[in-house]
């Protein structure tokens, strides 16, 4: 069986090619010049500047998606959103065809960025779980709710996927963004997390929580982002939770729902795991630093950078629904 190339390197003295395999094998297509100039070199000096080449370029792919890792984990814990938003335009652009060949299509840098949110959820849960930020009793139940509304999503997806409804919630979003951005100075955009006492939680804000997360888990399905960039406004400015507290509730929200869909593309095998580990090991690490960064900022910066994200992806929906 033909194995597809994960990493291409390119010489650049003679202009021949070599493809690193998923197996750590190489596959070698040579220029005259190369040719040429094996004839001339002892076979022991090729088989080790061979396997040094090899390990090298190993190592700093490794390297490169490690450090992307502990930048997206840093910001994705520091807002509560995971990473995806940043982790697949840069996968599509740089890693795939014809730019790289780590992935072949849009499914496998779609699971082995799942893969890393999982690791960095993981870990940014952890972090605020030590910080008692996580409201267990809230978060389970918005959690759970969820799942029925990624499957019912993942059903009637392709009756909301025209260039109409992503332009129309690419719009909203961004207007969104934008009214956060105007409401930061608000008092509830700048709510401490020592001031907050969630056995004052109504029960109706609790079951109103309960019917967003369903929306979240349902737009998540079908536009394949992360519910954190609508998870958190919707517990700041509805349920008025503090932005940390908000942003560590939808962290473990985050990682219930990313365990399930790693699940679900595993078992399809678009998880390609040389980059899936490395990106993931590095969100691990920033997940930390984030959740620091979050816990020493003021809650309004929090708030804007949000508001920024959701900008962003707003802008980005509508220039998708206009390129259909």
């Amino acid at each position: 069986m033909v194995r597809r190339p994960v990493f291409f390197e390119q010489d650049e003295e003679d202009g021949g090619f070599s493809s690193l395999t998923e197996g750590g094998g190489r596959i070698m297509s040579e220029s005259p010049a190369r040719s040429a100039a094996h004839t001339a070199r002892p076979a022991h000096s090729l088989v080790s500047a061979f396997q040094y080449k090899t390990t090298i370029q190993i190592m700093l792919d490794f390297i490169e998606l490690f450090i992307l890792g502990i930048g997206v984990g840093s910001f994705g814990a520091l807002v509560g959103i995971g990473g995806g938003l940043i982790m697949v335009p840069l996968f599509m652009y740089f890693m795939m065809p014809p730019s790289g060949s780590t992935f072949a299509n849009v499914q496998e840098v779609v699971g082995t960025s799942l893969f890393g949110v999982f690791l960095n959820a993981i870990s940014g849960t952890w972090a605020y779980f030590r910080q008692k930020r996580i409201i267990l009793g809230v978060a389970m139940p918005f959690a759970l709710a969820t799942v029925p509304g990624a499957f019912l999503g993942s059903y009637v997806s392709e009756w909301f996927s025209g260039p109409a409804f992503s332009i129309t919630f690419g719009a909203s979003l961004a207007f969104l963004g934008c009214f956060m951005y105007w409401s930061s100075r608000n008092k509830a955009a700048n709510r401490s997390a020592d001031e907050f006492d969630p056995n004052e939680l109504p029960r109706s804000k609790i079951w109103l929580g309960i019917g967003c997360s369903f929306f979240v888990g349902f737009i998540s399905s079908i536009l394949g982002i992360g519910g954190g960039v609508v998870h958190v406004p919707m517990m700041v400015f509805l349920l008025g939770f503090p932005p940390l507290v908000a942003v560590a509730t939808s962290t473990f929200v985050l990682m219930v729902s990313a365990a399930i869909g790693v699940v679900g593309h595993a078992l399809l095998a678009h998880i390609v795991w040389a980059p899936a580990v490395a990106v993931g090991c590095g969100a691990i690490v920033g997940a930390q630093l984030g959740a620091r960064l979050a816990r020493k900022s003021k809650p309004r910066l929090i708030v804007i950078l949000l508001s920024c994200v959701m900008v962003a992806l707003g802008c980005q929906l509508v220039w998708r629904g206009l390129s259909l």
